[in-house]
């Protein structure tokens, strides 16, 4: 009897544990970032980068993208936004944050990383999306450092590839800027 019981805890335990990641999927905060060109929702890893993870959602509690633009448009790299209001006037943020990378999260297609300067622990506000894979961004490349992937998109990639396809140009000192303003009208907190 008590090997029966002992193989029905270890069944038990075992259908358990493979629960866990969907568990964990399903707890994650999701954020839903509508524009003037759709929906887009992302999920983000406080349980993997905290640091990073905390930064957008307060970010996001503060209503601080709300009206920003996708300033930087690169059709075969990324879509960046969270720092530039449409009249390319930078906005205001909170002191930047260390870096936090993990050689598990990749900026592959879909995924949402911190956008910072050559200062690895410079990310403030802003952040891109990954519209392909960018192994290059992965630590230590491509300068010692890497970029932090900290969410991915898990809604309204379609939202996203619609954004890498406008038209781009520069204003003023920035390149790559679209040529219509496609606005965050809202960053909200769905989960």
């Amino acid at each position: 009897m008590t090997t029966l019981v002992s193989r029905r805890a270890v069944a038990v335990l075992a259908l358990a544990l493979a629960a866990l990641p969907t568990a964990w999927a399903e707890s994650a905060p999701r954020v839903k970032l509508s524009t003037t060109l759709g929906d887009i929702v992302v999920e983000v890893y406080p349980d993997k980068v905290p640091k990073t993870a905390a930064n957008f959602l307060q970010y996001v509690r503060d209503k601080h993208y709300d009206g920003t633009i996708f300033h930087r448009v690169i059709p075969g790299f990324m879509v960046q936004g969270g720092g530039f209001g449409p009249d390319m006037q930078e906005k205001i943020t909170r002191p930047p944050i260390p870096l936090e990378t993990r050689p598990d999260l990749k900026n592959t297609r879909g995924m949402l990383a911190m956008a910072r300067t050559a200062d690895p622990n410079s990310a403030a506000g802003q952040f891109f999306i990954n519209v392909v894979d960018n192994p290059r961004l992965d630590a230590p490349s491509p300068d010692g450092h890497g970029y932090a992937v900290f969410g991915k998109v898990v809604s309204g990639m379609d939202v996203v590839d619609k954004i890498r396809r406008v038209p781009t140009g520069n204003a003023g000192m920035h390149q790559n800027v679209p040529t219509t303003p496609v606005v965050i009208k809202s960053a909200t907190l769905v989960k």
